[in-house]
């Protein structure tokens, strides 16, 4: 079940940023979203590379960036069922930040690695 969303008729000095981080958020977008980048891809293709979601979880993921406009989902008619998923243009114009998010990542991806030593290693953590 899609998580249910709650908007403000109001904009704080930070709503635009806001605005795109809801678009955006949850474990899987941003991912999904940096693999369409490539080109139409099909549910299980998506599935592939996303090797520890469910099916569940990356069905309602898919479906929230459809009713937000950010991808287009194509059903043909065929047994079995083929369905294929690609950026809008609205979710194109996201390349950017994706490619920004993932550089971000790429040269701070020892953060990552650091703070689960520091969780396990109750030396460290207390320093």
């Amino acid at each position: 079940m899609p998580r249910t969303r709650h908007h403000r008729g109001t904009c704080s000095p930070g709503c635009a940023v806001e605005a795109t981080l809801r678009l955006i958020d949850g474990k899987w977008k941003g991912v999904i979203l940096y693999h369409l980048l490539e080109g139409t891809l099909r549910f299980n293709a998506i599935r592939r590379r996303l090797a520890s979601v469910t099916q569940r979880m990356l069905t309602n993921q898919l479906r929230e960036m459809e009713a937000d406009g950010l991808i287009a989902r194509k059903v043909y008619a065929e047994v079995p069922p083929k369905v294929e998923y690609s950026l809008t243009e609205r979710g194109r114009s996201l390349e950017p930040i994706i490619h920004a998010l993932k550089a971000w990542g790429d040269l701070h991806a020892e953060l990552g690695a650091d703070l689960q030593a520091d969780t396990a290693d109750p030396v460290r953590t207390a320093a």
